[in-house]
C-alpha cells in the first residue's frame, strides 16, 4: 500500500507522517520530493528534499524523471522521482508521500487502488493563519498567497479517499491510526 498526504501548508501533514514513521519506523518511509525552493532552517538535502535549481529540475522533466510534478509558484517547482518508490519498495518498506494537493491527486490518479489518499483539513482558515504566521518562518506576503491557495485546496478535500481534521494533535493522531489499520488489516 501506498499513501498519500496532502493538505494545505501549515494544516500539519508533515507532523501525521512523522506520527506514522515513529510509530512504525519498519513499515514506512518517506518519499523524499524534489524541490527547487531553497532549504529552511536545519532541512538537509536527501532528508526533507532533494533541492535543485530550476535548470536542473527542468532537465529532469524532459528526462521524464517524475512521476509527477507541479510547478506550485513562479519558479518554484515540486515533484516525486520515480525512483523513490523503487528504492523504497526495494527496502521492503511501504512508500508514503507528503506532498502539495495538487501532486496528490496526480499521484492518486496515477497509482489509483495501490494508493489511499489521506487529506489533512485545518480546523478554520484563522486556525490555519495562527499556524502559518506562528511558524516565524513566512512572509505576511506568503502567507497571504498560502491561504488563498488553501482555500482553493479545500474544495478539492472531496476527491480524497480520507480526511483528518487536525484540530488538536492527539485527536487527528487517532483518526490516522484508526485509517492505518483499517486499510493495512481490512
Amino acid at each position: 500500500m501506498i499513501y498519500i498526504f496532502c493538505a494545505p501548508s501549515g494544516s500539519g501533514k508533515s507532523t501525521m507522517v512523522k506520527h506514522l514513521l515513529t510509530k512504525h519506523p519498519n513499515l514506512f518511509e518517506l518519499s523524499v520530493s524534489c524541490t527547487t525552493r531553497p532549504p529552511r532552517g536545519q532541512e538537509v538535502h536527501g532528508k526533507e528534499y532533494y533541492f535543485i535549481s530550476v535548470e536542473e529540475f527542468q532537465k529532469r522533466i524532459e528526462n521524464d524523471d517524475f512521476i509527477e510534478y507541479e510547478q506550485v509558484y513562479e519558479g518554484l517547482y515540486y515533484g516525486t522521482l520515480r525512483e523513490e518508490i523503487d528504492r523504497i519498495e526495494a527496502a521492503g518498506r511501504q512508500v508514503l508521500f507528503d506532498v502539495d494537493v495538487k501532486g496528490g491527486l496526480k499521484l492518486k490518479g496515477i497509482l489509483g487502488d495501490q494508493a489511499t489518499s489521506i487529506f489533512i483539513c485545518p480546523p478554520s482558515i484563522d486556525e490555519l493563519r495562527r499556524r502559518l504566521e506562528g511558524r516565524g518562518d513566512t512572509s505576511p506576503e506568503m502567507i497571504e498567497k498560502r491561504l488563498a491557495k488553501a482555500s482553493i485546496e479545500m474544495e478539492d478535500m472531496e476527491h480524497f479517499d480520507r480526511i483528518v481534521v487536525n484540530d488538536t494533535l492527539e485527536h487527528a493522531f487517532e483518526q490516522l491510526d484508526a485509517i492505518i489499520d483499517e486499510t493495512q488489516n481490512g
